[in-house]
C-alpha cells in the first residue's frame, strides 16, 4: 500500500475512497500532469531513468518553464555534485546510485512543495545510502519530504513523523522520536532487532 499511497496522490491510481488534498485543494479527478503543476514531484521506485537520454538532457525535460534547470541548478549540483561531473553520461551508463541522484535531481527541476520519494535506499550500497540520506536531509530545508522506506535507520533519522503501513492499512503514526522509543511497535512491524537501532 505505500507505493500505491504515493500514486494515488499524483493521480496515478486513485483511491478507492477517502481523499486527497493539497494545499487545501481536493486531488480527485485532476491528471497526474495537473499535480505535477501544483507542486508535487515524484520519484518512483525503480528511478524510471531514460537510459538514453544525457544526464542534462534529462534535466532539461524535466523543466516546467523555460529556465527551470538553470534556477534550480546550484541546489541539484550542490546536493549531488557527481551528476554535474556526468553531465554528459547517458543514464545507462550511470551506476545504481547515480542513476538514483538523477532520478531525484529530476524532481528538484521544477519548483515543487512537495516531494514524494519511493524507497531511495533501495539496491545502494551503504556509503551511497549516507549520501542519499544527507541529500534529502538538506532537502528538507527547502520542501517537505514525504518519504517511503523500508529502511528502519535510514527512516528514524530523516523523518519527523511516521506512518506505517501494513496490509494496505495505516496501522501506526505519529512523532519518529516516539517509535524509536517503541522497541516492540519496531519488531513486530519492521522486523529490526533492538540490537539494530543501536
Amino acid at each position: 500500500g505505500k507505493t500505491t499511497t504515493l500514486k494515488s496522490v499524483m493521480g496515478i491510481t486513485p483511491p478507492n475512497q477517502g481523499s486527497i488534498r493539497f494545499r487545501g485543494e481536493l486531488l480527485a479527478g485532476k491528471t497526474s500532469n495537473l499535480i505535477a503543476r501544483m507542486g508535487i514531484g515524484y520519484v518512483p521506485e525503480h528511478r524510471a531513468i531514460f537510459r538514453d537520454l544525457t544526464v542534462e538532457e534529462s534535466l532539461r525535460l524535466a523543466e516546467r518553464r523555460k529556465g527551470d534547470l538553470a534556477r534550480r541548478g546550484e541546489l541539484i549540483f550542490d546536493l549531488f555534485p557527481d551528476l554535474q561531473r556526468l553531465r554528459k553520461l547517458k543514464g545507462g551508463q550511470l551506476s545504481g546510485g547515480q542513476q538514483q541522484m538523477l532520478s531525484i535531481a529530476r524532481a528538484l527541476v521544477p519548483d515543487n512543495r512537495l516531494l514524494l520519494i519511493d524507497e531511495p535506499s533501495e539496491g545502494l550500497a551503504p556509503v551511497l545510502i549516507e549520501q542519499m540520506m544527507a541529500a534529502i536531509r538538506q532537502l528538507r530545508d527547502h520542501l517537505t519530504v514525504l518519504l517511503v522506506e523500508q529502511n528502519f535507520t535510514m527512516a528514524s533519522q530523516l523523518g519527523d513523523h511516521y506512518f506505517i503501513i501494513d496490509d494496505g492499512k495505516n496501522r501506526h503514526s505519529g512523532l519518529m522520536a516516539d517509535l524509536v522509543q517503541n522497541k516492540a511497535l519496531i519488531r513486530r512491524y519492521l522486523g529490526v532487532a533492538e540490537t539494530g537501532l543501536e
